[in-house]
């Protein structure tokens, strides 16, 4: 039986405290400031109390608000592995935790056979049992976060899973622990920080969002985008940087006409980055009209969103 040991409460305490960790809110803000995510207080005071306090964060929001990217920004700020589980409909346990590598327990099986020698009896109770070693184990991203030593554990679009999904994902969070039933309870000596997102295309049931810190991320203001593409792509120039923010800021609130009410999605700061690398690449430095209808595919996903923003297209633009 395996077992990892479990974290007490003087463990805890130097977890919270220990000198690698950030001090405070805005100490956890300056580190994912260096990684290129600007996060706001809000932002940065809730993952920081999720952080100390060892308690998932559940992200909610609108696709391309940074919710991902702020999983990620943590895991480099912290020097963490990053642990992704990618969820999807139909998942189940098993994809998420564990599976057995059925190949190779096949070629132990026949390695056992061929080595046995002749008339000699063989032990079915001894091979049974080796068939489930520790080798032929393989870790799926949640028991892979929880024996990780020092690990965010990224839990994307966990709406896109089902309620079974979330029931198992509540009793996981709860414990920081799972049950092999070949091996024995394998419990996290050093809770992972678990980050869970929602894009709300389904409401995520009360019983795992009241297990978590909340945190609504929304798209951010004319001024924050600005900042958000400058920092990250440093070589737009100011006045580029300040055209693609403004020009998807019209498309997002319908600043111009019914814009941005009527598209089906409303472009995110991903959109945003990716139409700034797209202009960059063509060697442009302003945001002409020409060059943004040409360059929609960056921002626009849906052809219906491209035939509307290319009708106001002068609009969109401020002019």
């Amino acid at each position: 039986m395996v077992h990892a040991e479990v974290t007490g409460a003087a463990d805890a305490a130097v977890h919270e405290h220990s000198p690698d960790r950030p001090a405070s809110p805005a100490d956890l803000a300056a580190r994912l400031a260096t990684t290129g995510y600007l996060a706001d207080p809000g932002l940065a005071t809730v993952a920081w109390l999720a952080l100390s306090m060892d308690r998932p964060l559940m992200l909610e929001g609108e696709p391309g608000t940074g919710k991902t990217a702020l999983a990620e920004a943590l895991a480099v700020s912290l020097g963490a592995e990053l642990v992704r589980l990618q969820c999807y409909e139909g998942i189940d346990a098993s994809q998420a935790l564990y599976d057995w590598d059925f190949p190779r327990q096949v070629l132990h099986l026949r390695a056992v056979e061929a080595t046995r020698v002749a008339e000699e009896r063989l032990d079915v109770e001894s091979v049974e049992h080796s068939l489930f070693d520790e080798r032929f184990l393989l870790a799926r991203p949640i028991l892979k976060a929880l024996r990780s030593p020092n690990a965010v554990l990224l839990v994307d679009e966990v709406d896109r899973a089902d309620d079974e999904f979330e029931a198992f994902l509540l009793e996981v969070l709860s414990t920081n622990a799972v049950t092999i039933p070949e091996l024995g309870t394998i419990t996290a000596k050093t809770p992972p920080l678990v980050v869970l997102t929602s894009n709300r295309t389904r409401e995520v049931h009360d019983a795992l969002k009241r297990r978590c810190l909340y945190h609504w991320v929304d798209h951010p203001g004319l001024a924050r985008e600005i900042e958000i593409i400058r920092t990250r792509l440093p070589q737009v120039p100011e006045r580029l940087a300040v055209q693609v923010a403004s020009a998807v800021q019209r498309m997002r609130d319908g600043a111009a006409g019914q814009i941005g009410a009527d598209l089906l999605k409303p472009p995110g700061v991903a959109e945003s980055l990716d139409w700034a690398r797209c202009l960059l690449e063509l060697g442009r430095r302003e945001l002409d009209v020409e060059t943004a209808a040409a360059t929609l595919g960056a921002v626009c996903k849906y052809r219906e969103d491209m035939d509307r923003v290319r009708e106001s297209i002068d609009r969109v633009l401020g002019g």
